[in-house]
């Protein structure tokens, strides 16, 4: 894992985050999701500079689409969020696997700039994840 996944993973490891259990290096197939929570069908990704250079933006358009065909949603986090903001990160995530259990699932992929401005028991400010580092 990389530093900022590794990060993420102590906050979100059994089912210390708010009850949902989160698995991370989940295969689903021919990928490797960094963080699934399967009540919520909710794939994370943190996401480093590597994400914005060449191509790799397509190559996760695709694989996004070919995980929300099979009724995964996807939450990109930038790997900066994650490190500068913690508590911003974990309200996202929160917000989308609540979303994600709702009678009205559906498969999406969500974008980096969607921000939940609720009032949130992790504090902290909320930043705009969708900006390249």
């Amino acid at each position: 894992m990389t530093p900022p996944e590794a990060r993420l993973w102590v906050a979100l490891r059994g089912k210390a985050f708010e009850g949902w259990r989160f698995r991370r290096q989940h295969p689903i197939g021919p990928y490797v999701l960094d963080f699934y929570c399967d009540r919520a069908r909710l794939a994370v990704e943190v996401d480093g500079q590597t994400h914005w250079i060449g191509n790799n933006q397509a190559r996760d358009a695709e694989r996004d689409a070919w995980v929300a065909a099979r009724g995964v949603r996807t939450l990109r986090l930038s790997a900066s969020l994650v490190f500068e903001d913690l508590d911003a990160a974990l309200r996202m995530i929160d917000h989308w696997a609540r979303v994600g259990i709702s009678p009205a699932r559906h498969a999406a992929v969500v974008p980096l700039h969607r921000v939940p401005r609720s009032p949130s028991p992790y504090g902290g400010g909320v930043r705009n994840c969708g900006s390249a580092p």
